[in-house]
């Protein structure tokens, strides 16, 4: 018997209206005139109690090969911060639209389908990834769609992202909801599960490989929960490292081989100057660190792979203590974006610094696929209201939130419902 199986939305009354409160559904396929969605504007950029404001704004329209989504929960995110923010890009920049709708994770409800759109139809229920491309250069018809001249992230670099009650995107963003999760559960794991397999298996030669040695930054939150996880199921060994000592056990049990406290050591920020009597007490604490490495994996058994994303805090260490001919992959400057490294380390030793940015759709649906065959836990750590929406981004700015992946709902009226027709019964 499959895990997942597809269902039909059993028929049910709605008035046709122009707007619907959150929470209240419209008839199956009917698209309103408008939406309340939590809208950034340009001259609002600061902290998310600041630049992120509830408004009503038109439904979005769609082309031949995009899709509405009714949007039943949504996922909590770095991209939301930096579109509030306006930094290290304004998506206004971009897209130049007059408003944005942050959100690049969510679960909902196909409402509306492009005339070109096959795969798909009203009532189907999804999650979406957020990578989207034109579709038209030689990247995305047999290269990597994530090199694409065109590529951008939707609720980032577009301004139609999650935080409303009905999202654009394009049809190939799209993939089935894994049916024991609640929405909100649904809602809250693709972007940093696609992100962290994309890290971990999407380099060659460097692709993770059962019994290697991985050193995970921000092993709690949400990108490092699932970095341990994809570790551990592919045979390999996650060394987790912490910065507060309760998310010792969380690290554990997701399946981590040993956890470090960075707190215990005192090698973080900007690399002192070469040769300094700065550099060599950073050199001695680095070392330090390393060892505290080797106590889990064994003496002289270097990383093959740092899973980095702090950025400016940690990247000097990660460069120094990645075995030779390993690979130091990043994907975030959570912590500063002015990396810095002692290059002797990385010239002698041949070691491969990588940039990764978020996962095209066979990477994102690999990874799907895992979660909807329950081999990994989404993680979800708290639940927001959609009154909550500003509050949640202002506690991940400040670093705040508790271990895992943060969710909100929208259309979903409470936490716990795992079908349309429970969230029509409220």
């Amino acid at each position: 018997m499959a895990l997942d199986s597809k269902t039909e939305i059993a028929p049910y009354n709605a008035p046709v209206k122009d707007l619907y409160e959150i929470g209240e559904m419209p008839p199956l396929g009917h698209v309103p005139k408008q939406m309340y969605a939590w809208a950034i504007r340009r001259e609002r950029h600061g902290e998310p109690d600041q630049s992120f404001q509830k408004e009503v704004v038109d439904t979005w329209e769609i082309d031949s090969s995009e899709v509405l989504v009714l949007v039943m929960a949504a996922g909590v995110n770095y991209n939301g911060v930096w579109a509030g923010l306006g930094v290290p890009i304004s998506p206004f920049d971009g897209h130049g639209a007059p408003y944005h709708i942050a959100g690049s994770d969510a679960s909902g409800i196909v409402w509306k389908v492009g005339d070109k759109v096959t795969r798909w139809k009203v009532g189907d229920e999804v999650v979406i990834h957020c990578n989207q491309d034109d579709g038209d250069d030689e990247e995305c018809n047999g290269g990597d769609p994530m090199f694409s001249p065109s590529q951008r992230i939707w609720g980032y670099e577009t301004p139609d992202g999650s935080f409303a009650q009905f999202t654009r995107v394009q049809a190939q963003q799209l993939m089935p909801r894994p049916k024991h999760l609640t929405w909100e559960e649904s809602a809250c794991y693709t972007l940093t599960l696609a992100t962290a397999y994309r890290m971990l298996f999407g380099h060659h030669p460097h692709e993770l490989k059962p019994g290697q040695n991985v050193l995970v930054w921000g092993a709690s939150g949400g990108l490092g929960s699932y970095a341990i996880q994809l570790i551990n199921t592919a045979g390999a060994n996650a060394i987790g490292v912490i910065s507060d000592e309760s998310k010792r056990e969380f690290v554990m049990s997701m399946g981590a081989k040993g956890v470090i406290n960075r707190n215990e050591f005192k090698c973080w920020g900007q690399l002192p100057t070469v040769n300094t009597p700065e550099y060599n007490e950073w050199l001695k604490e680095a070392r330090k660190f390393g060892k505290a490495i080797w106590e889990i994996t064994g003496k002289g058994v270097s990383v093959d792979m740092v899973f980095e994303h702090p950025g400016e805090a940690t990247f000097p260490v990660s460069a120094l203590v990645c075995k030779k001919g390993g690979m130091v992959v990043i994907c975030a400057g959570t912590s500063g974006f002015n990396c810095t490294f002692d290059v002797r380390y990385m010239w002698m030793h041949q070691k491969r610094l990588q940039g990764s940015h978020f996962a095209h759709l066979k990477q994102a649906s690999a990874a799907n696929k895992l979660m909807i065959e329950r081999r990994l836990d989404p993680c979800m750590s708290e639940v927001f209201g959609w009154e909550e929406i500003p509050a949640a981004h202002v506690k991940m700015l400040r670093n705040e939130h508790k271990p895992g992946n943060m969710a909100v709902l929208v259309q979903a009226p409470r936490t716990g419902l795992r079908t349309f027709e429970e969230a029509l019964a409220g």
